[in-house]
């Protein structure tokens, strides 16, 4: 299947990459620029398991060239090989794609690089910055570390988004596009200064996440292994 893909492909290929084919079997508009898409996974989570987070990469034609996007897996079922992937709709490839998929439709999917490590000791705190683009890893980072009380710096995204927040313990922060970076450096530290083992997760744009990822690391001390910063989109 690496064949057309470009040099993307063939180096996932030399990594032992795993190929398969998705097929949709319902389509949901949860908002008008948020999409819902049930697939079969065509044998990926037997193949693969299951872990928080985990990640699948799709290819798309883009301008008549391979293009992969990364996607959260929402609710994977192992038991019956289906899990949903949710499309933050902007302009670009993935989004056209997604905007069409009716059930039927099938795209390519690749499983490499996916993996996740629970912090040690378990998280006191749980610090969290994504805007819709991460919202379906947000959703299981959360699941996964339980009772942990969090607080989400939330950047953007319209009335009516599928968190899965708990009001109990999570703390959500919608804050508007262009303030996000100021109200985190605003509001983080006294928040790492009250808790004994916080753990900070970013996911954002390439741009904000390198800003708050090295102001995290470098002005606030938090060590590497209690943070994790992913550049899940790049901002034009």
């Amino acid at each position: 299947m690496a064949q057309g893909r470009g040099w993307e492909g063939a180096v996932l290929k030399l990594m032992r990459a795993k190929d398969f084919t998705l097929t949709v079997t319902e389509a949901e508009d949860v908002t008008p620029e948020y999409r819902r898409l049930r697939l079969t996974d065509g044998g990926l989570l037997a193949a693969n398991g299951v872990h928080p987070t985990m990640w699948v990469r799709l290819w798309f034609t883009n301008a008549g060239k391979p293009h992969q996007r990364a996607y959260t897996l929402v609710d994977p079922d192992p038991a019956t090989g289906t899990f949903s992937l949710e499309f933050a709709l902007h302009e670009g490839a993935a989004s056209d794609w997604a905007r069409a998929a009716r059930p039927g439709h099938t795209i390519e999917a690749t499983v490499q690089g996916t993996g996740f490590t629970a912090p040690v000791p378990a998280p006191s705190h749980v610090l969290v910055i994504g805007d819709p683009a991460s919202l379906p890893a947000i959703n299981s980072l959360l699941d996964a570390l339980g009772p942990a009380p969090a607080t989400i710096w939330f950047e953007g995204g319209e009335d009516g988004l599928p968190f899965r927040t708990d009001p109990a313990r999570h703390d959500l922060r919608r804050i508007p596009r262009t303030e996000l970076v100021d109200r985190v450096k605003t509001e983080l530290p006294a928040l790492l200064a009250a808790t004994p083992d916080p753990y900070v997760w970013i996911a954002c744009d390439t741009r904000t996440t390198r800003t708050l990822s090295a102001y995290v690391r470098k002005d606030l001390a938090v060590p590497k292994e209690r943070t994790h910063a992913l550049g899940y989109w790049r901002a034009e």
